[in-house]
């Protein structure tokens, strides 16, 4: 009770504020600023960026890769320069050679001589099933096999084939033209081989192709006397491809 007369304000009821304290009391009192969002990393925005930088590294590095390669075999190619063989038909002999108009047959045996060069200086070849044709006017007269050979660089092997016709059938206008050649004297054969040829030089990888050899205009005089025809005008190189 207040002595000057006056009546204070009662205070208000314990229930009137939830947590016993006026509003206002302490809105800001324990968090005088506001608190920040958590911050969180974009993946989604990174893995697009870091995929394109792993391609761009990966493919300069192909390409890189390619450049050294290349650059690599060409001084391989400029070292070894790979060369085909060098064939000649050194020597043709003929022996026994007779033809027949009536039944439109050729006999004979050719023993044919080559030398063989390897012009590679760094490489070694080798050579295998070999097979050796002869003809005369474009018709095949015999046909044989050669046994395998090797050459070391900068070598020559001298190679000989043995062909032998018994009564081998050729067409009527060849008989004409065999017959007409040996009345001068000259009879033109030809000689192809087929053979698989394979490169060699140190640690490079062996390489393997088949090579074709075509000796052309190979003119073996007959005598009239019967003796072995021979070859005339020298030897003959023939040509070579792949």
């Amino acid at each position: 009770m207040n002595t000057s007369g006056h009546q204070l304000p009662a205070p208000p009821p314990s229930g009137a504020y939830s947590d016993g304290y006026p509003p206002g009391a302490h809105s800001n009192a324990a968090y005088p600023y506001a608190v920040p969002h958590p911050q969180y990393t974009n993946y989604q925005y990174h893995a697009p960026v870091r995929r394109a930088n792993f391609l761009r590294y990966f493919l300069l590095a192909m390409i890189t890769f390619i450049i050294i390669i290349g650059a690599i075999l060409f001084i391989v190619w400029l070292v070894l320069r790979p060369r085909l063989p060098v064939f000649v038909v050194e020597s043709v002999t003929l022996n026994n050679f007779s033809i027949s108009t009536s039944s439109q047959q050729v006999s004979g045996h050719w023993l044919v001589r080559f030398q063989v060069r390897n012009p590679n200086q760094n490489m070694k070849l080798s050579y295998a099933d070999i097979e050796s044709y002869i003809y005369c006017n474009s018709e095949p007269l015999s046909r044989t096999r050669l046994p395998p050979f090797n050459q070391g660089a900068r070598s020559q092997t001298v190679v000989q084939a043995s062909f032998v016709a018994m009564d081998s059938f050729v067409d009527g206008w060849a008989v004409s033209g065999i017959i007409a050649e040996r009345a001068s004297g000259v009879v033109r054969f030809q000689v192809r081989l087929i053979a698989l040829a394979q490169f060699k030089a140190g640690w490079w990888p062996e390489r393997r192709a088949s090579i074709q050899v075509l000796c052309g205009d190979l003119a073996v005089g007959l005598p009239s006397n019967g003796e072995a025809g021979k070859l005339t005008g020298g030897a003959r190189e023939c040509r070579v491809g792949l």
